[in-house]
């Protein structure tokens, strides 16, 4: 028992002791327990992570293809190994034309100007670049299916046009630092509602947690050297009722700080799988829905004090 007692810093955003002690000491063998049925957790091996994502997106695409029917996607943050999957596709002659890609958000500057696609650390340069480009031509879907933040002239264009195709047949997600889903934080004073309206919210410009934005300039595309300066400071962001619309969701947890056990997701893992539903816990709203969970043995692992690893 510590003798030292004292309460979180205020900027923290979501800093009920109760709950975080409850959820750090959630074992390796329990993580995958949850109440809802619905809501189903599985820990995997950190190699078959991202294989396992891809191949889920692969055959989504394939069985659309079969049936001719329009399947809608929401893509998250784009990185190279989407080549992979296009790769794929092309090998295997998968017929995307009815396919329909909606990123899930991008940067903005201080005034909510979106980055243009032009922008090559942009979230859309590097969809289209890294993903849609990369499909042949003769089988990826007309570029008006391929939405992304900066073809919009208005952020509620996003929600609009994904309701008007039917909603996300798909959403792939991630917990960031804060909980985040999307860019949805739990310190955006624009997301500052109560539970019920905050599920209503469609597509938004916030305010990037300032925690947010310490997790991203450690990113490569930023240099990866804690720039802080280099992160925009607001994006553009799916709402909470464009996850909630969709007809099923994949969420994977197992970001680590460059490939070692050093993991800021360890924590949030737990806190948005095992804690209240809350717009503080903005993924934590992925509880009340059918959901497919995935985490990694290493983000799985127990929290445990050990001196012997620094950063």
């Amino acid at each position: 028992m510590s003798d030292f007692i004292f309460e979180p810093a205020e900027f923290v955003p979501f800093k009920d002791r109760e709950v975080i002690q409850r959820c750090r000491n959630i074992k390796r063998e329990d993580i995958e327990k949850h109440s809802n049925p619905d809501f189903k957790i599985k820990v995997v091996k950190d190699e078959d992570m991202t294989f396992m994502w891809f191949a889920d997106m692969i055959s989504r695409l394939k069985l659309a293809s079969d049936s001719g029917e329009k399947f809608v996607m929401i893509v998250p943050n784009p990185w190279p190994g989407y080549r992979h999957v296009a790769r794929i596709i092309n090998r295997c002659r998968i017929n995307c034309k009815n396919f329909w890609g909606f990123a899930m958000d991008e940067y903005a500057d201080q005034d909510g100007n979106i980055a243009p696609e032009s922008w090559e650390l942009g979230f859309s340069h590097a969809m289209l670049k890294f993903f849609y480009y990369e499909i042949d031509e003769d089988l990826r879907p007309p570029r008006e299916q391929f939405v992304c933040f900066s073809d919009l002239k208005d952020i509620n264009d996003y929600s609009k046009k994904l309701a008007d195709v039917g909603g996300a047949d798909i959403c792939y997600s991630g917990p960031g630092w804060t909980g985040h889903l999307g860019f949805l934080e739990p310190d955006a004073p624009e997301l500052d509602k109560p539970l019920d309206e905050w599920k209503t919210l469609g597509a938004q410009i916030v305010t990037l947690s300032p925690f947010t934005i310490a997790q991203n300039s450690l990113h490569g595309c930023f240099g990866n050297s804690g720039d802080l300066t280099a992160v925009p400071p607001k994006s553009a962001t799916i709402g909470p009722a464009d996850i909630i619309a969709a007809k099923n969701r994949y969420d994977n947890h197992g970001i680590t700080v460059g490939g070692s056990l050093n993991s800021w997701q360890r924590l949030m893992t737990r806190l948005v799988l095992h804690g209240p539903v809350t717009p503080k816990l903005p993924a934590s709203i992925l509880q009340t829905l059918r959901t497919d969970v995935f985490i990694t043995e290493t983000a799985a692992m127990n929290i445990e004090n050990n001196w012997d690893i620094g950063y």
